[in-house]
C-alpha cells in the first residue's frame, strides 16, 4: 500500500530477489552466478540489489559502464566482498580509476588493451582482463580473425607481469528464440576460440558465455559462470517459453500510483492530446499522475492497463509526460485510491510482460525506464538494507 501524500512509487521485493537467485542457481548448479546491476539493477536500483545480491552469497557483480561499476566500489563494495566486471569501454576511459578500484574489465579490440595497458603502467597495479569474442552477436568482442593478434598480445603483456587474463567469454544474439540456428553456430564459435586461446597459453579463471535466456535454456553453455540479468528480477526472457512462475522466478518489481482526480464527463468526450479516444457515453474518467517521463511507454497509448479497485482498466488516448486517463465506466473509486500500474501479478494486476505487449516491447524496457522521480521502496531484505 502507498504511504500517505506518495504520488506514485516502486516497490522492490528483495525477498523475491533472493529467491530469484536462489532458483537460477539451480538451473546451473555447476557454474558461479553473477548479478548483473547494470541500468541501475535494470531500474531496480543497482546498490540495494548487489548488496542483496552479495548477503545470499553472490560473489560475482556485471556492470555495463566504468562508471556503474566504480559507484558500486564507491558505496562500500570492497573487492573482497565481489568481483566487479565492467564491458562497455569507450575511448579515454577511467582505465586508471578502475585499475585501482580493482575492477575486472573487458577487452574486446587492440585499441582497448592499448589504453588499458598504458594505465597498468601509470599506476603500477596489473590488470584483471576478461578477452571477449564476437561469437556471432555483431556488437562488442573481437572477431575470429582479429583474436590471434589480441590474444597474442594479452599473454605477451600477462608474461611481462602487466596484466592477467582472467576470463575469456562472448554473448549469445538469440538465446532467446529457442531453435534459433544461430545459437549452436556461438556455442561453437566460442569453443574454438576459447580452444585457441588455451592453446596460446591462457588459462583463465572463468569462462562464460550464458545470460539469462541461456542459463534457463541451455546448460550446456554455462562453463564456469552465469550471467543473470533481466531473469535475477524475475521477469522471464523467454515469455513464449514459459512465465516466471514456470521457472520458479517471482517479478520483484511492481508500480504504483494513486488517483489524483475522478470526475464524470458527458458521452462524446474527448480525452488527452490529440483526442484519439472519446468517451462511449457517460462515463467516469480517472487521473493517474504518472507519464512518459516516468517511464510510462506512449506507445501503451489506449492499449496498456492497470488495475483500480480490483478492475481493468484501459489507458485512455494518450500517455501524457506527468499523467495518462483511464475510464473507469460509471465507477467512482475516491480521490487517492492506488492504482496498480504493473506488478508480479499476484493480486490480479497486470505484469511488465502485460506492458511489453501493450507497447509492442520487451518487458526489460518495462522496467528499465521507470524514472528517478519515481521513488523506491524495498522490502523484505535481509542484507545492508534489512
Amino acid at each position: 500500500m502507498l504511504a500517505e501524500g506518495v504520488r506514485a512509487e516502486v516497490a522492490v521485493d528483495l525477498a523475491a530477489l533472493r529467491g530469484n537467485l536462489a532458483a537460477l542457481r539451480g538451473k546451473a548448479p555447476s557454474a558461479d552466478l553473477m548479478a548483473v546491476v547494470k541500468a541501475d539493477g535494470y531500474g531496480h536500483g543497482a546498490l540495494p540489489c548487489a548488496l542483496e545480491a552479495l548477503a545470499s552469497g553472490v560473489r560475482w557483480l556485471g556492470t555495463a559502464t566504468p562508471e556503474e561499476a566504480l559507484a558500486l566500489r564507491a558505496a562500500g563494495i570492497a573487492p573482497e566482498q565481489a568481483r566487479i566486471l565492467c564491458w562497455l569501454w569507450t575511448p579515454g576511459g577511467p582505465w586508471a580509476q578502475a585499475l585501482r578500484a580493482r575492477i575486472d574489465v573487458s577487452v574486446s579490440g587492440q585499441w582497448a588493451l592499448t589504453e588499458l595497458l598504458e594505465a597498468v603502467r601509470a599506476t603500477g597495479i596489473p590488470a584483471r582482463v576478461h578477452l571477449k569474442a564476437d561469437t556471432g552477436l555483431g556488437r562488442n568482442g573481437c572477431q575470429p580473425h582479429d583474436w590471434p593478434e589480441l590474444v597474442g598480445a594479452a599473454l605477451r603483456a600477462e608474461a611481462e607481469g602487466l596484466l592477467q587474463v582472467v576470463g575469456i567469454w562472448s554473448h549469445f544474439a538469440c538465446a532467446d528464440e529457442p531453435g534459433h540456428p544461430s545459437v549452436r553456430a556461438q556455442q561453437e564459435a566460442f569453443a574454438a576460440m576459447l580452444a585457441y586461446a588455451e592453446r596460446a597459453g591462457a588459462a583463465p579463471e572463468v569462462r562464460h558465455l550464458a545470460n539469462s535466456p541461456a542459463t534457463l535454456l541451455y546448460p550446456e553453455s554455462h562453463y564456469d559462470l552465469v550471467r543473470t540479468g533481466l531473469a535475477m528480477y524475475g521477469v522471464s526472457p523467454v515469455p513464449e517459453v514459459g512465465s516466471p512462475a514456470d521457472f520458479g522466478l517471482r517479478p520483484v518489481m511492481s508500480l504504483s500510483a494513486r488517483l489524483a482526480l475522478v470526475k464524470q464527463v458527458p458521452g462524446g468526450h474527448g480525452v488527452s492530446y490529440g483526442h484519439q479516444y472519446h468517451t462511449q457515453g457517460e462515463t467516469t474518467l480517472g487521473l493517474v499522475p504518472v507519464g512518459y517521463a516516468d517511464g510510462i511507454p506512449r506507445h501503451a497509448s489506449s492499449t496498456g492497463q492497470v488495475q483500480v479497485a480490483g478492475k481493468w482498466r484501459t489507458v485512455a488516448g494518450r500517455v501524457a509526460m506527468d499523467q495518462f486517463v483511464v475510464d473507469l465506466g460509471g465507477d467512482t473509486p475516491e480521490v487517492g485510491e492506488q492504482v496498480l500500474i504493473f506488478g508480479n501479478g499476484e493480486r490480479g494486476e497486470p505484469t511488465a510482460e502485460d506492458w511489453a505487449r501493450a507497447s509492442g516491447t520487451i518487458a526489460y524496457e518495462i522496467v528499465t525506464r521507470i524514472g528517478s522521480r519515481v521513488p523506491r521502496r524495498y522490502l523484505g531484505g535481509t542484507g545492508a538494507l534489512g
